[in-house]
């Protein structure tokens, strides 16, 4: 099966600890196909966005097992990408990491807005 590089990269993960990691080292976690490769997610992810990709870690988080209403079942299983870029390069995700705090000049223009009312 071709899986192409839409179909490869599903989604960005937002979790505290994601955030934490691009925050700190600029590493940015995606989810990714199941049966896709450090290969095939260091090319889909070139190709999407045009960066150069240092290193592709992989993570295969296997699904959970929960109760609801006295019904037993397991969540599905997944598999997490954790990108660093080579230095020089960024991905801009409008939308996508303003949950992880304000930034600095954001605040500032906030607390302007404040003081001029």
């Amino acid at each position: 099966m071709e899986l192409s590089s839409y179909d490869i990269i599903k989604n960005i993960v937002t979790t505290d600890k994601s955030n934490k990691l691009f925050k700190s080292l600029g590493k940015l976690t995606f989810e990714v196909h199941k049966n896709a490769n450090k290969v095939m997610i260091r090319e889909a992810i070139q190709k999407i966005w045009n960066v150069e990709v240092a290193q592709v870690s992989i993570l295969n988080c296997a699904g959970k097992t929960k109760t609801f209403s006295r019904r037993v079942f397991k969540t599905s299983d997944k598999k997490k990408a954790i990108v660093t870029l080579k230095k020089g390069h960024k991905i801009e995700l409008p939308g996508h990491f303003e949950t992880m705090g304000v930034s600095e000049a954001t605040t500032a223009e906030k607390k302007r807005s404040v003081e001029e009312k």
